[in-house]
Parts: C-alpha cells; sequence; structure tokens
C-alpha cells in the first residue's frame, strides 16, 4: 500500500491497485463517495454497443445482500441521495450523504459493483425500461441532435456510438454478455474510490477495506484509439425547430492547450456575454439558444457550436456563425479575455465548495492524469492565458475538417461543402 499527500488530498493504492483518493473538507456536514469505474461506451464493441449503460441499470435491481427497494431505502432513509451514470468513457456510482453516515455510502456503492445479481427476471423487466428510455431519448430531439454529432465527428467508432446503444441490440443482450462483460471491466486497477467531505482519509481506507476486501484482480481491457473525422449527418423531421450544431477536432485533456481552448470556448459561445449570443441572438434575433463547448477524451476530442433555430433563419444562422469563427481567429480584445478567465476560474473555485462535485472531479483527475491536479496549478494555468493564445488555439481549432450535425426541418441549411468553404476564408 502507498500514500501521497497533497495539502487536503490524499491517495492510497492498495495491494492489488484500487486507487482511493480524497479530499477532507472538515467545515462541511457531507460526505460524498462514489466508485469510477473505467467501463464506458467505447469500451464496447458494435455488438455490444449499450452494454456498459445496461449494466448500471442492472446493479440497482439487487444484490447477494440488498433488493432493489432496500438499495434505495436504506441512502434514502437518513437524507441521503444515490445516483449513476454511464459516459463515454466511464461508468459512476455514487452517494452523497450526512458525515456520520459515510460508512453506509461506501457500503451501498461497493455492494452496487461486487455483489450484483443480474437476476433473468429482473433482467427482462429492466430491458423494457431501457427500451422505453431509448424511445423517450429519440423523440427529444435535444437528445438526438448530439448522437448525430458524435456519430458525425467519430464514424463508424465507438466514440461515435450512443452510450444507451441501439434498441435492437438491447433487446438482444442476453445475461451472460453483461456478466461477461462486468468481470472483463469491473476490476481492481480500473476502479477508483474517490470521496470528499467531513471524514478522515485513513476512515475512507478502512471503510474500503471493510466493505470492499477483494474486488476482481485486473486492469481491464484498453479499447481502440479514437481518430477524428469530420462528416455530414442530417436527419429531415416534421418539427417547429432546426437543431444545428458545427463541430471541429477538439483537444484531449492532456493537451498543452486545453486551457486556452476553454478560454477561448467561453468567449466565443461561452455565456450571455460571449460573442455568440450577442451576435446571433442580442442582435440578430435568430435563436433562442446557442452555445460552444470543448468536449475531450483521453486520446482525442472535439469542439463545438450548437444553436437551435427556425427554419427560414438556418439560411442566415450558418454565415453568421462562420464569421464570428473567423473573427475569433484574428482578434481578441484584453476586456472579454479578463471576462472569460474570470468565468472560468469561479467555475473551478466555486465546485470546489460541493462534496459531490468535489469527489467527481478528483475521480477524473485520477482517471485520466494519475494524480490530483491541484486548484493553484489550474488557476496559474488559466491566468497565464493571453490574446496571443486565444488566436493560436482558435487557428488550430478551426482549421481542422467541419463536423455538422442537422436535425429537424433543414431544407435551407446550407450545403456541406458551401460551409467547408465558408470556414476557409
Amino acid at each position: 500500500m502507498t500514500n501521497t499527500v497533497t495539502n487536503t488530498v490524499r491517495i492510497t493504492e492498495l495491494d492489488n491497485g484500487l486507487r482511493i483518493i480524497s479530499d477532507e473538507m472538515s467545515r462541511v456536514e457531507t460526505a460524498s463517495a462514489g466508485v469510477w469505474i473505467e467501463a464506458g461506451s467505447r469500451h464496447e464493441t458494435p455488438q455490444m454497443n449499450g452494454v456498459s449503460h445496461m449494466l448500471e441499470h442492472m446493479t440497482f435491481k439487487g444484490t447477494k445482500r440488498r433488493s432493489a427497494k432496500s438499495i434505495a431505502e436504506e441512502v434514502e432513509n437518513v437524507g441521503g441521495h444515490l445516483n449513476a451514470y454511464t459516459s463515454r468513457e466511464n461508468t459512476a456510482y455514487f452517494a452523497k450523504v450526512l458525515k456520520e453516515d459515510l460508512g453506509l455510502a461506501i457500503d451501498v456503492v461497493a455492494d452496487l459493483v461486487q455483489n450484483a445479481v443480474l437476476d433473468e427476471t429482473e433482467l427482462e423487466r429492466e430491458r423494457g425500461v431501457i427500451l422505453q428510455e431509448i424511445h423517450q431519448a429519440q423523440d427529444s430531439p435535444d437528445d438526438v441532435i448530439f448522437d448525430l454529432f458524435q456519430e458525425a465527428c467519430f464514424p463508424k467508432q465507438a466514440l461515435g456510438r450512443p452510450v444507451l446503444g441501439p434498441a435492437q441490440g438491447v433487446r438482444d443482450m442476453d445475461r451472460t454478455d453483461i456478466i461477461d462483460y462486468m468481470h472483463e471491466h469491473y476490476v481492481a486497477q480500473g476502479m477508483i474510490i474517490s470521496a470528499a467531505g467531513n471524514f478522515e482519509h485513513d476512515r475512507l481506507v478502512d471503510l474500503v477495506n471493510e466493505h470492499l476486501p477483494q474486488p476482481r484482480s485486473g486492469k481491464g481491457q484498453a479499447y481502440p484509439s479514437g481518430a477524428y473525422v469530420g462528416t455530414d449527418k442530417r436527419e429531415h423531421r416534421d418539427i417547429e425547430q432546426a437543431h444545428l450544431m458545427l463541430g471541429f477536432e477538439g483537444l484531449t485533456y492532456g493537451d498543452d492547450d486545453f486551457y486556452a481552448a476553454s478560454v477561448m470556448s467561453m468567449i466565443l459561445g461561452g455565456g450571455m456575454s460571449s460573442r455568440l449570443f450577442q451576435e446571433v441572438r442580442e442582435k440578430r434575433g435568430l435563436v433562442y439558444s446557442v452555445y460552444s463547448f470543448l468536449s475531450s477524451y483521453s486520446d482525442t476530442g472535439m469542439f463545438g457550436i450548437y444553436a437551435g433555430t427556425g427554419e427560414k433563419e438556418t439560411k442566415e444562422l450558418i454565415p453568421v456563425v462562420c464569421d464570428e469563427i473567423g473573427k475569433i481567429c484574428h482578434s481578441v480584445n484584453d476586456q472579454e479575455l479578463l471576462r472569460a478567465k474570470a468565468q472560468m476560474k469561479a467555475s473551478v473555485l466555486m465546485s470546489l465548495e460541493s462534496t459531490s462535485s468535489r469527489a467527481e472531479q478528483l475521480a477524473r483527475q485520477l482517471l485520466v492524469f494519475g494524480r490530483e491536479i491541484p486548484t493553484e496549478e489550474t488557476v496559474r494555468k488559466i491566468d497565464a492565458i493571453n490574446t496571443t493564445d486565444i488566436n493560436r488555439i482558435a487557428n488550430r481549432i478551426f482549421a481542422t475538417t467541419p463536423s455538422l450535425a442537422a436535425l429537424g426541418p433543414i431544407g435551407q441549411v446550407e450545403d456541406y461543402e458551401r460551409i467547408k468553404s465558408r470556414l476557409k476564408q
């Protein structure tokens, strides 16, 4: 067992490879704790797309020690919250409780990831629930456009497939498939226990040793590397609003320009004072919603711009967005740079006040970088960004092949090649 200490953050790696990270927050009355696992949709084969999400659902349907009802009741009986999610790179199970109930939180999340029964009858029942979730998402343009965009950026790759999986794949998946996937990925070296709140780290380690004494050994399977491509994906639907997403190759989490790209996104489309909001919504009234974002993975990334508008407005919208992209490649003033940097620092610092946000932040840092990233280091990197950095990263990102995803009444959206030519001007 090895221990690392940085300020109030401590990291312990057990002999089996399981890593435990915590941040002691002595002035709060709560504690948040969870298990983050390197098992997401990009770990899946095309035939097994959706298994990570299916497994996440099934762990809550009963363990060797608890029924589905008991899992929910034991945490809520003490006023706590229990939840989980599946993403493209990991799955997380976490609870937020009062500080004196940390032991219960660790007990429950550990029970979920090592003792799930995966009962056949429950599987058939939950299969129906997940199919309803898929159908609900397909009826929600706000959800569909993001899956369409992901596919446009990473066609025929695991990163381009939906986290929920296709309906037919969910219908065909059996209990053996789920068990095999769990045994392959829910292993000690692919797991992180992360917690934040009012407790001592040594107590957390003792609780993990008590409730998660012998996780399956192993490191988990590697996944194919991702490669941004950039294509055109359009789906005509008879709905009121057109949903458009324009994207470019982004950055990995570890890229030296990650923070510069984040600040650039803030200037371009990060809030009501951003260039896109002011030009597209306030001045021209073309949209209700418009924003930009940076989405990063361990080995690739994408930069996206979303806008929701009416059918007639699509004709004017794309050229205006392309013009704003061109402008940020050449000019950024000190005032908007300072504002964007202040917004980013405030976001980072405010997240430290929530035990659940802090636990998730630490887990992600350990998964991606193998260490905690001190807040002072993050703030220092943000402070160091200048206007030259913004212009440089804008030119780097917007020189890549664009992706376009369009959904709804999109007959007036420009041809893909025409959009590409606008971006080269």
